[in-house]
């Protein structure tokens, strides 16, 4: 008689944590390690060793600092986006300014929070970037459309223009909804359309513009002057 299967062991989302801080590294993982779902798989006290942490670990996400010695964390962000297989990145820091937000969507980082964000969007944003979500705090939102909107177009415009001409009329629809904002499933809902399609053209709006995640998207969009 065959003794029956044990149970498999839900898949687990791994996390690395990149600040110069220890005590905000200690936090951050007292915090995530309280999670089911959640383990960290290592620490990095600044954006050189981060690389070194994604190549030993394969986090599956970074939370990554901006302000750190030898290699901040843009440089280190657009570092680890190269590798194969590349993490999610969530830049969580201190810093508000608009050159950062702009500059680490840029880079290619999912997310922007500040690190007064509360535990459970921390959490709830780590589970986000890896369904394809991307996530800004509110404040960040904010500063980055106001920053979009104030800088001169000109060719920025023009530029945007010409990639989405490539889009289809649904893949055109779809953009226009990520730049306002909306969720996988906000879309779907409003566009009549599955979950699981949205998806699908999300995808295929990253390969025609470029993009590496949905905010880059969203800049494509406002540069456009279409939301």
């Amino acid at each position: 008689m065959n003794s029956p299967e044990a149970p498999k062991s839900p898949v687990k989302i791994k996390v690395g944590i990149v600040d110069d801080d220890p005590l905000v590294r200690s936090a951050l993982g007292l915090m995530l390690g309280g999670q089911t779902d959640i383990e960290v798989v290592g620490e990095a006290p600044d954006g050189q060793e981060a690389l070194t942490l994604v190549r030993t670990a394969g986090p599956d996400v970074l939370l990554m600092d901006i302000r750190m010695p030898r290699v901040n964390g843009l440089e280190a962000t657009r570092r680890v986006l190269a590798e194969s297989p590349a993490p999610h990145v969530i830049v969580l820091t201190t810093f508000g300014a608009d050159e950062y937000v702009v500059d680490a969507l840029a880079a290619g980082a999912d997310g922007f929070l500040l690190k007064d964000t509360p535990p459970p969007e921390i959490v709830a944003a780590i589970r986000a970037v890896m369904a394809g979500e991307a996530i800004l705090s509110p404040k960040a939102t904010r500063t980055l459309i106001t920053r979009l909107r104030a800088e001169p177009t000109g060719d920025r415009a023009a530029a945007a223009a010409r990639r989405l001409e490539a889009l289809t009329e649904r893949e055109h629809e779809v953009a226009l909804a990520v730049g306002r904002g909306l969720s996988n499933a906000e879309i779907a809902k409003e566009l009549y359309l599955s979950i699981p399609t949205v998806k699908a053209h999300v995808s295929r709006l990253f390969d025609k513009l470029g993009a590496t995640n949905r905010v880059q998207i969203a800049i494509a969009v406002h540069d456009a002057g279409l939301v």
